[in-house]
């Protein structure tokens, strides 16, 4: 899995041959949060836990940089209200 980050946000993806076959995007909301806004995963790719595996970088990232995220991607949000280990970077 890669990830890219930038002053306005970022993502973390897999891809194949050139191209992004999984995707989760975040939003930078102030010093101190980020925003999970989108995420997409290949069909090729399903069952395979590769979501779960992206909001786990995200919070991981949150825990390094202590920030907190906001899941507004309906995916995401799903992972955060299953996985109460989480709730400590939830905004």
């Amino acid at each position: 899995m890669k990830e890219e980050h930038h002053e306005k946000g970022g993502r973390w993806y897999v891809e194949e041959d050139g191209k992004t076959i999984a995707e989760m995007t975040y939003i930078n909301s102030g010093a101190t949060r980020f925003i999970i806004d989108h995420t997409e995963v290949d069909e090729s790719l399903r069952g395979q836990g590769v979501g779960y595996k992206m909001v786990g970088k995200a919070v991981e990232r949150a825990r390094e940089h202590k920030l907190k995220i906001l899941p507004l991607c309906p995916f995401a949000k799903s992972v955060f209200d299953k996985k109460t280990e989480y709730a400590d970077v939830l905004f």
